[in-house]
Parts: structure tokens; C-alpha cells; sequence
């Protein structure tokens, strides 16, 4: 991480000088760039080699009434906004952060956290089309992670988004919404440390969506949950989630019943791999399941991150054509900086 300078400011933002002036504070980037090569059996790959790179600025400072505000812009390929929040941290409570963009708040966070030594099973170049928990994170939302009031181990956090469906929008405006989703809600909880016996994680989470409802396309509003279980012992690390997502429609694609697991070993402190495996069951007219699976070995020393991955995938976007059985072997190199 590099410091690019130290200001002292009366403000992080302009968003934030009415609740108080600010002591001095800093300004960080930090960024990291990922270079791939992605083979394809009987599949025309195409040019197989692949950049992605990532920045993020991070502004803290504290205000004169002992609150800590944190600001956060993240960056993906050429500079392209991904997301941004501001964190504000009060004592006595605890966090809170409005957030936008899909910066993995509410449920979100819960879509997929099998331990793995890189990426889930279906996250190392091979698209599988799994639908997964999102929740409210796609729209401009607030969540509460009240530390100061939960006892050791427990981490609660309240997720609330006023259009669950709505656009990102600048500073005095307003964004454009799907015409049917509205307001929603998430919970999540997990529990570990001193909360938990040595090596346990649980972990789970519920979000609710207002939803236009129309007899004929939608009859519910949108209902999510997850739930998961991780532990470590020795060298390996065991995890196992549950997921249901009841998109509310009333014919076609009704929900998704997902199912992953993963199992990793740590060689030592910077080698280790691991086994993921990942099926989504699509409910409503047609009910196919979409599978992916993948073997994955990771080494990182410093700021240098090597990882190999052995991909397969069965009916890619919940289709049964030879098209959607796939695999695929994945080599990645990553500097940070």
C-alpha cells in the first residue's frame, strides 16, 4: 500500500462537513494487478491471456466529537467505478456504512464463502450462470453493525436499501429503479471466536424484498436466506453452506435451492489447495441444476500470488446442451502494490 499523501482536512467529504469538523487524516491507494491464461478443451478460446486490474482510495480521519469516518472508492479495469461507501464509526454502537454499489453489503457477503484456496467453484474464468443471494446490495443502502452492543464472537449487521432496485446516484439525486422492486431488508449473523468452540464458524443470513406484485408475472416479493457452517482443524479447513432464494414469480424460473462445499489444506504458511463444489437447483417450470466444481492450488509470498485452477462446469446457465458441459484449466499471476 502506498501513501500518497497526509492532509489534515475540515472534512472527508463535502457530504460529511456538516456533522462536524475533522483532525487531520490521510489519504491511501492501494491497488493490484491480476494476469491470467485461461485454456479450454474443445472450445475456441480465443486470445487465452487476461489483465485485470483493481485501485482502491481509502480517506480515515476522525471527527471532533470522537466519531471515525472511513471514505472508500473502488476502481476496477481502466479506472471504471466499481463501488464506494462511507463508514462512520460511533462509540458506544458501532459501524455505520452507506454504501453503493454492489460493495458486499447485507447478504451479499453471504453469497458464497466456502473456504477455498482462490476463488469459489465457479469463480476462476469459467462461467457457470449460477444465480445466487444478492439481497438489497444492489441498490444505495445503509447497514448498521452495532459491535459496541453484541458480545464477543457475535457479528450482527442490519442491511436497508430504500430502492432495492434503483441506480446509483450522485450527491443530491436520485436513481432510477426496475418499476418493481422497492425497499428491502437483510440480517445476517455470525458467530465465531470466543462465541464459538476453537476452529467453529456459524454463520447465516435473511433478506426480503418488496415486490410489485402483478398475478399474472409476480405474486410475493422476493425472499432470500443462507446459512453455513466452517471449521478449522489443523492443516485443513471444512465449510459447508445452504442457500434458497423465492424470486417471487409466478411462472418460469420460481427460485433457486443452492448447495456448495469446500475443503482446503495449507501445506504450509504460503502453499495450500483445495476442493470446491457448488450446484444451483433452478425451481419453477423447468428444473435443471447447474453444477460446477473446481481443484485449485495457491502460493503467495509478499506482494507475488501464483494460483493454478482445474475448472468443470455441467449445464452452464441451467442448459443440458454439449455446449454448457465445460472445463477449463486457469493459470493466474497477481502483484499487489
Amino acid at each position: 500500500m502506498n501513501k500518497l499523501t497526509k492532509i489534515g482536512v475540515s472534512a472527508l467529504c463535502g457530504s460529511l462537513a456538516a456533522l462536524s469538523a475533522a483532525n487531520a487524516g490521510e489519504m491511501t491507494v492501494s491497488g493490484g494487478v491480476d494476469m491470467s491464461w485461461i485454456s479450454m478443451d474443445q472450445t475456441n478460446t480465443g486470445n487465452p491471456l487476461g489483465m485485470g486490474s483493481n485501485v482502491s482510495f481509502t480517506g480515515t480521519g476522525e471527527l471532533d466529537n470522537g466519531w471515525g469516518v472511513k471514505f472508500a472508492v473502488d476502481a476496477k479495469n481502466t479506472l471504471a467505478y466499481s463501488s464506494a461507501n462511507v463508514t462512520v464509526t460511533v462509540p458506544g454502537l458501532g459501524d455505520v456504512l452507506i454504501s453503493q454499489g454492489l460493495s458486499g453489503t447485507g447478504i451479499h457477503r453471504m453469497d458464497d464463502i466456502t473456504p477455498t484456496a482462490w476463488e469459489e467453484a465457479y469463480g476462476a474464468g469459467l462461467g457457470s450462470g449460477v444465480d445466487r443471494v444478492s439481497g438489497g446490495a444492489a441498490g444505495a443502502g445503509i447497514e448498521i453493525t452495532p459491535t459496541d452492543l453484541m458480545p464477543s464472537g457475535i457479528v450482527t449487521r442490519f442491511h436497508w436499501s430504500p430502492d432495492a432496485g434503483g441506480s446509483n446516484a450522485g450527491d443530491k439525486a436520485s436513481g432510477g429503479n426496475d418499476d418493481r422492486k422497492a425497499s428491502s431488508y437483510d440480517i445476517t449473523l455470525t458467530a465465531s471466536g470466543d462465541a464459538t468452540p476453537d476452529g467453529l464458524k456459524i454463520y447465516g443470513g435473511y433478506s426480503s424484498i418488496d415486490q410489485e406484485q402483478n398475478s399474472t408475472l409476480v405474486n410475493d416479493d422476493v425472499t432470500e436466506w443462507t446459512a453455513g457452517i466452517e471449521y478449522a482443524v489443523g492443516s485443513f479447513t471444512l465449510g459447508y453452506q445452504y442457500s434458497e432464494e423465492d424470486n417471487g414469480r409466478a411462472t418460469t424460473t420460481t427460485g433457486y435451492d443452492n448447495t456448495g462445499y469446500g475443503i482446503v489444506f495449507a501445506i504450509n504458511d504460503d502453499l495450500s489447495i483445495s476442493y470446491n463444489n457448488y450446484e444451483s437447483e433452478q425451481q419453477g417450470t423447468t428444473s435443471n441444476t447447474a453444477e460446477a466444481e473446481s481443484i485449485q492450488l495457491a502460493y503467495s509470498s509478499g506482494g507475488l500470488s501464483i494460483r493454478v485452477a482445474e475448472q468443470e462446469v455441467d449445464n452452464k446457465n441451467y442448459q443440458t446442451t454439449t455446449a454448457d458441459q465445460r472445463d477449463a484449466t486457469t493459470l493466474s499471476v497477481a502483484l499487489a502494490f
